[in-house]
């Protein structure tokens, strides 16, 4: 028979996943032998269950008879007696921690009789029947339905009519009227009676925390903290004791160290003669932790060594709420306590120093979402803002600047040293000068993985996306929100953290950390100051990297484009180039050429000018790229647009047609020409078109300009005594057939450079697997390729069908709030599908190349959960944007750790 309960002393800390965590951590303390109230734990195999059929498990109820009894036993008090109750609480407990997403039902067990009893028992009459009210109230609310306002308002009423301000000042008469009062609520509002069989308030109360499993606040909860729907959640029976019984009893929350900076010491608060909730609610001042040494030294000082004895058991920062009943301590519930980034660090390393845990563990304790947090500025959290809209965090930071609409006015502001921000209804690749020049970037379109979001992060640019209330008009310069109405060069401020956008100047605070991680430990403890508090922050992220470092197997490579991006990668700790992507060199003034290249017939001068040129130019970016990247791999990816993106656009082209047209004008030779071409070469998919290796078979000139562009700058750089290593990547490959073409000419191309330099040198050649069918067949696809590297941007678009600029706005906000999945799989790895095909490719990859080195270049490269899975796929390294690259270095450690 399925065992549905568990009392608290049958279980243990390691059993979340049948008693949750609040149950397993109950348990755990009556293991310790700590003064826990009793009680016993519904498992979260109930809850499923119960999900499953509709109804609650027919086993259930006599299992919790069983307990129940053992529980009366043990108080000597049965629930629901009128002379001496025992009254239970019924709270709600998944694995992982949801505050406030589901239901809690306290003093389960009063009537109108037992309150009377009740009163009698604690000599407080008062205190009997305001935990009646509050019973009453909250069973109406979380259990039958009840709008909670209609309590709060009748709650209100009656202090106004008694000329007081706080609950606890209403004095036992008061409160009978009250639950007078709340009892005629619930039977209007619910349409029943409040029950006043204990048993039934006891089997409604567990009942409802079932439901408030799938309440839509606990669904968002999950969707946001990428928890699964499918766990369920454990139902906790506790008996009560209680803090407000006079000025002899008291409640509290406190933590073994302090949760925002991560110190030692006395942290937590108390309210003396007062419930849980009253803490929680903020309806009177708490008092210090400390200063229940002068209410209570006995218990206090018993508190202080039951939080050592936790602190060491459980071996990290635990979060502590207690009760005390007439001089009593009851510990009610304990859990590893939530942090601040900061204090996350702080911690791990202080528990090595203390001996309590070594350094692996340490490395499980931090992550790299928290390293993010430390790296990126913010705002002054302390000064004063407007706030203009909210959309969506894409890119954290915190950037301030002038209101420019176009690259040129962000390139000229940034030339002049002003800062702005690039406003626009949506970037595309033609917006990256202004990108770059930009502080950040403010789009009213898009999602996280939109244009604007990838190239944000890659550059380490604080964006905000997707800001629907957002007019704006480009060509008139000029943002519209509502009635308030911003111009060009007007200063506005942007928070990648939560999304929010300022009117004027805020205040910023750099980062030491990020400092640090660019410059050096000694450049971060300067920075530092003489704040201690930050100047140990450093050092414990020095600490715990440098560790990561040590035990990774993963590579951590960059994605990079430019001699600063290289630079940048290197100073964060990147060990090479995984992706340096060539069409960004041609953008700006060169895309003429390439719009000259692709519109000249084959053999004219026209074109043969125009591939020389770009040759001329890929030559000095090579040689300026592989300077920086001395002695490390840069892999360079072959000329991979859509072929429109090089292109004059058909639509415009179109409308001058039709307008000269109109007006009794013919087109000249060249415009019709243009037009003719454009219409020819005019896609409606193009992403799935002219583009990657496409692109270079069918365009004969392209390819060969940047292969012999780079072993031009390779040679010469190796003439020079240095250690240039460059590797060529083909992208779009589909079949092996493709790939052998262009390795054939790249060959001989390359054979021709070093004869004519007289040096020899290996150009290791391979291809991008971004395409099912290049993972499908991998094994072929590696007997032309030295290496593989898993384009998993790509791959998801081709795997789901999704055109993810197109997606993100529209199916993906209604696909994860219907949890067809729980987070965009632009962001993490899909591993059932995606991830799947990288697991194939390279397994297949390596059943012809044993040795074949394996590489991930796509965003998922900077993802912490991708990153784990690519190491468990046994990848040779990931390549991500260089502001995310010690965010890999830590999570590549990470893995390592955790997977043994």
């Amino acid at each position: 028979m399925v065992k549905y309960v568990y009392r608290f002393s049958e279980g243990d800390k390691d059993m979340k996943d049948l008693l949750g965590g609040k149950g397993a951590n109950l348990a755990e303390m009556t293991k310790l032998g700590l003064p826990v109230p009793p009680g016993f734990t519904i498992t979260t195999d109930a809850c499923r269950e119960y999900m499953k059929q509709g109804g609650v498990p027919a086993e259930l109820a006599p299992a919790v008879t069983e307990n129940l009894a053992s529980v009366e036993e043990k108080m000597g008090r049965k629930l629901g007696d009128p002379d001496n109750p025992l009254l239970v609480s019924v709270r709600s407990g998944a694995k992982f921690s949801m505050p406030g997403m589901m239901n809690t039902v306290l003093n389960i067990g009063l009537n109108d009789e037992s309150v009377l009893g009740l009163a009698k028992v604690s000599g407080n009459e008062r205190f009997a029947w305001d935990s009646y009210r509050r019973l009453v109230q909250m069973f109406g609310d979380t259990v039958l339905g009840v709008d909670g306002a209609l309590y709060l308002d009748a709650l209100d009423n009656i202090k106004e009519r008694r000329g007081v301000h706080f609950d606890h000042e209403l004095s036992a008469e008061d409160l009978k009227e009250l639950v007078v009062e709340f009892k005629q609520i619930t039977k209007e509002a619910a349409g029943r009676d409040f029950p006043q069989d204990p048993r039934e308030q006891l089997d409604l109360g567990i009942e409802a925390v079932f439901l408030s499993w799938n309440t839509e606040r606990a669904k968002i909860y999950r969707r946001r903290e990428r928890i699964s729907d499918d766990l369920g959640t454990a139902v906790n029976v506790q008996t009560m004791v209680f803090g407000n019984m006079g000025e002899d009893s008291g409640t509290g929350v406190c933590f073994t160290r302090d949760p925002s900076t991560g110190h030692s010491g006395v942290y937590g608060d108390i309210l003396m003669n007062a419930q849980g909730e009253d803490v929680v609610a903020g309806i009177r001042n708490t008092e210090p932790l400390v200063e229940l040494e002068t209410h209570d030294k006995k218990s206090y000082d018993e508190l202080l060594a039951i939080m050592d004895k936790l602190e060491k058991h459980y071996q990290d920062l635990c979060d502590i709420e207690f009760t005390i009943e007439h001089g009593k301590l009851w510990m009610l519930q304990t859990r590893v306590g939530k942090r601040t980034a900061a204090a996350a660090f702080r911690i791990a390393t202080q528990l090595v120093d203390e001996g309590l845990i070594d350094m692996d563990e340490a490395l499980t304790r931090v992550t790299g979402e928290q390293l993010t947090q430390l790296m990126f500025p913010q705002f002054d959290a302390k000064a004063k803002k407007t706030l203009l809209t909210k959309a969506m965090a894409a890119s954290p930071g915190a950037a301030v600047g002038e209101i420019v609409f176009n690259n040129e006015d962000a390139v000229v502001a940034a030339e002049e040293g002003r800062k702005v921000i690039l406003v626009r209804r949506e970037t595309n690749p033609d917006d990256l000068p202004g990108m770059v020049a930009a502080e950040g970037i403010l789009t009213a379109r898009g999602g996280k993985t939109s244009h604007a979001a990838v190239v944000a992060r890659g550059m380490g640019k604080t964006a905000v996306v997707g800001a629907e209330e957002l007019v704006v008009k480009e060509k008139k310069k000029f943002i519209q929100v509502g009635d308030q109405v911003l111009h060009h060069g007007d200063v506005i401020g942007i928070d990648g953290m939560t999304g929010e956008v300022f009117v004027g100047d805020v205040p910023v605070t750099d980062s030491a950390v990020t400092t640090y991680l660019a410059e050096g430990l000694e450049a971060g403890l300067a920075a530092a100051a003489d704040d201690e508090m930050v100047a140990d922050l450093i050092k414990s992220v020095d600490r715990l990297l440098t560790h990561a470092d040590h035990r990774r197997r993963l590579a951590v490579r960059a994605n990079a484009d430019t001699p600063d991006d290289a630079a940048r990668a290197l100073s964060f700790g990147a060990q090479g180039i995984g992706l340096c992507r060539t069409e960004h060199m041609f953008l700006g003034e060169r895309r003429a050429l390439v719009e000259r290249v692709i519109l000249s017939p084959a053999e004219s001068q026209a074109r043969a000018e125009a591939l020389a040129e770009l040759e001329r130019l890929q030559f000095a970016d090579f040689e300026d790229m592989l300077r920086v990247m001395n002695g490390r791999e840069m892999t360079v990816r072959l000329i991979d647009p859509p072929l429109h993106e090089f292109l004059p656009d058909l639509t415009q082209l179109e409308v001058k047609a039709a307008v000269q047209r109109a007006q009794g004008e013919e087109l000249s030779a060249e415009d019709r020409k243009v037009l003719e071409a454009v219409r020819r070469l005019h896609e409606t998919n193009p992403m799935l078109g002219t583009r990657g290796v496409r692109l270079g078979i069918l365009l004969p000139g392209l390819f060969a300009l940047q292969i012999r562009a780079l072993a031009q700058a390779t040679l010469k750089l190796k003439k020079e005594g240095l250690d240039p290593r460059p590797e060529i990547m083909v992208p779009l490959v589909g079949s092996v057939r493709e790939l052998h073409k262009v390795r054939v000419e790249a060959e001989a191309l390359i054979r021709s450079e070093i004869a004519a330099f007289e040096v020899e040198h290996d150009f290791p050649i391979g291809c991008m697997v971004e395409l099912p069918r290049a993972a499908i067949t991998a094994d072929d696809l590696a007997r032309d390729a030295d290496f593989f590297s898993f384009g998993t941007n790509d791959l998801t678009q081709t795997v789901w069908g999704f055109s993810r600029d197109d997606v993100e706005g529209t199916i993906f906000p209604t696909y994860i709030e219907n949890s067809v999945f729980g987070v965009s799989p632009f962001e993490t790895i899909d591993q059932r599908g995606v991830g799947e095909l990288v697991r194939m490719g390279a397994q297949r990859g390596r059943s012809t190349k044993p040795n074949l080195k394996l590489g991930i270049c796509g965003e998922h490269g900077g993802d912490p959960d991708s990153i784990h899975f690519f190491h468990k796929t046994d990848l040779n390294y990931v390549s991500c944007s260089p502001f995310r690259v010690p965010v890999a270095r830590l999570e590549a450690g990470r893995a390592a750790v955790l997977d043994g």
